[in-house]
């Protein structure tokens, strides 16, 4: 069983062994998605083919829509060349269930696979007549945060740009010259307020073109005009880890041949097929110029950028993000390296449980669309404990520093501003302090273990440097260094009246081998 054997028409073979085939003429919708192209993604990562490129796949086995997407590289090249055009763009999305069952689909809604530069020059050539269409209705992303960067140095390339957002704007440019017809750029990235992220990509790059002289200042105008041009925010939750080797097994005793993993010179992790959870948000803004394919008839939520907004804040400070760095921090000094074996821990199951429940719950933001208590529930009762997810606390605790002040302090600034009794906060503290034990780098049985990365990780280290995994008297003021941080914990945490309850917990954890248990019991049994 070979994904290329779907063009031929798959056996019988491929149902019996329960794998859901397309329902659509695929050959159809490749030539009607090349003649009127409506929807480019950039970035042709496993996020992309879990999830969008599902969503459409649905779309189009309902029967009611017959565009597909064409997926456009702008990073690494090699996920192209190696896990796409060698399997026609087709792939295996394998939903890993909580109940421990898998759900296979073929995903044939990839209807071309171009690589963003230059120097591909049929891929460019593709990509530019594909923008100077007016049937183009959306250009969408999935190249994480750190792809809509720019760099004074690209901004001097002039219009060769190396970045991402500086080719859309090249692009774009072609698109502006071809008609300046309308479009939506549309972030599924998971970072807040995505597409201020977009906009100020592009904008930066159209805005230093026009100082130059290389564009018109009729390019600045369309770029910036909400009636030609779109950037909404969206909300995007699905976690797609690693090709799997379990999956891989599993594949392999179905006869399904295509169940390697790739890995690209820039070490990209991909393969034929993608493993996910079965759970999967997705809400967007709905702020288009030139309409939109018809996602809602695949699940996602369209909403105001208001509603947007409440629903991330939901999940990045209360239902989903706060409880993985709770858990990643703890876990990392107990020794596990899979977060649904954590789940097994009554206390940190407790942990997460009670800070979500309890101390968050009470401040969270209700979007109206998803509800608070639901979302919880799910990420407790499925997706932390799923067997067949293989992420890692190790993985979830890269760049703490950056994330505790929205994960944890965008909830303590709202105690204070709803008036509420930060007495009452005993887990999150414990997170809080949990982190100065983490960055020491000495796990629960008194052996090193090496952090995750983390840009400030050597100068956070420094602070705790002092201080000795042992019972024995201490001077623990030289945590006033790194718990009076705004810019790491969103606050003043001595300011807000928690410093010294952290530094008291810190004292705990620091007390010899056995202390992370031992305190993380006394303070889960004790809320």
């Amino acid at each position: 069983m070979k994904l290329t054997d779907i063009k031929n028409g798959a056996s019988a073979e491929w149902a019996e062994k329960g794998y859901e085939l397309p329902k659509y003429d695929i050959e159809a919708v490749k030539k009607a998605t090349h003649d009127a192209p409506t929807w480019v993604h950039f970035g042709a990562g496993n996020i992309f083919r879990a999830f969008p490129a599902a969503v459409i796949n649905e779309v189009l086995n309902s029967g009611k829509y017959d565009k597909g997407v064409i997926v456009a590289e702008s990073f690494d090249y090699e996920i192209i060349d190696k896990a796409y055009r060698p399997y026609d763009n087709l792939s295996l999305l394998v939903c890993l269930q909580s109940t421990g069952t898998i759900e296979k689909k073929v995903i044939a809604s990839v209807t071309e696979s171009l690589k963003a530069d230059y120097s591909f020059g049929e891929d460019w050539a593709r990509l530019v007549e594909i923008f100077a269409n007016p049937s183009l209705q959306m250009v969408s992303f999935t190249i994480t945060e750190k792809g809509y960067g720019v760099a004074p140095a690209d901004l001097e390339r002039g219009l060769t740009p190396v970045f991402a957002m500086g080719k859309v704007a090249v692009l774009l440019y072609e698109r502006f010259k071809a008609g300046a017809y309308p479009l939506t750029l549309q972030s599924m990235d998971n970072c807040s307020h995505n597409g201020d992220k977009v906009k100020d990509g592009v904008l930066a790059y159209a805005g230093k073109w026009a100082e130059e002289g290389l564009v018109p200042a009729e390019f600045v105008a369309y770029v910036t005009d909400a009636s030609k041009v779109t950037y909404p925010w969206s909300m995007i939750d699905k976690i797609t880890p690693r090709p799997d080797a379990l999956v891989q097994k599993m594949l392999e005793e179905d006869g399904f041949e295509d169940n390697y993993t790739i890995i690209t010179g820039r070490n990209t992790y991909t393969a034929p097929f993608v493993n996910a959870e079965e759970t999967e948000y997705l809400v967007i803004e709905d702020n288009y110029t030139n309409g939109r394919p018809p996602f809602e008839l695949g699940g996602v939520m369209y909403a105001a950028r208001e509603t947007v907004d409440k629903v991330e804040k939901m999940k990045v400070c209360t239902c989903l993000n706060p409880l993985h760095t709770a858990m990643s921090i703890y876990g990392c000094m107990l020794g596990y390296t899979l977060i649904s074996d954590e789940m097994k821990d009554e206390d940190i199951r407790g942990f997460i449980t009670k800070i979500g429940y309890i101390e968050a719950m009470p401040v969270v933001v209700d979007p109206g669309v998803l509800k608070p208590a639901d979302f919880i529930d799910a990420v407790l009762n499925r997706r932390l404990p799923n067997p067949f997810m293989p992420d890692a606390p190790q993985r979830i605790a890269t760049d703490t520093s950056q994330k505790l002040g929205i994960r944890f302090g965008e909830t303590i600034k709202a105690y204070e501003e709803k008036g509420l009794n930060k007495d009452e906060l005993v887990l999150i503290p414990l997170v809080l302090a949990g982190y100065a034990r983490y960055i020491k780098g000495i796990d629960d049985e008194g052996n090193a273990f090496a952090p995750s990365a983390d840009p400030l990780f050597a100068e956070l280290q420094e602070i705790v440097a002092p201080l000795k995994v042992e019972d024995c008297e201490q001077d623990f003021s030289v945590l006033k260094a790194l718990y009076s941080r705004a810019d790491i914990f969103g606050v003043d945490l001595y300011a807000v009246g928690l410093g010294e309850k952290i530094e008291g917990m810190v004292k705990e954890l620091y007390a010899g081998p056995g202390a992370v248990r031992a305190t993380l019991h006394k303070y889960v049994s004790e809320r």
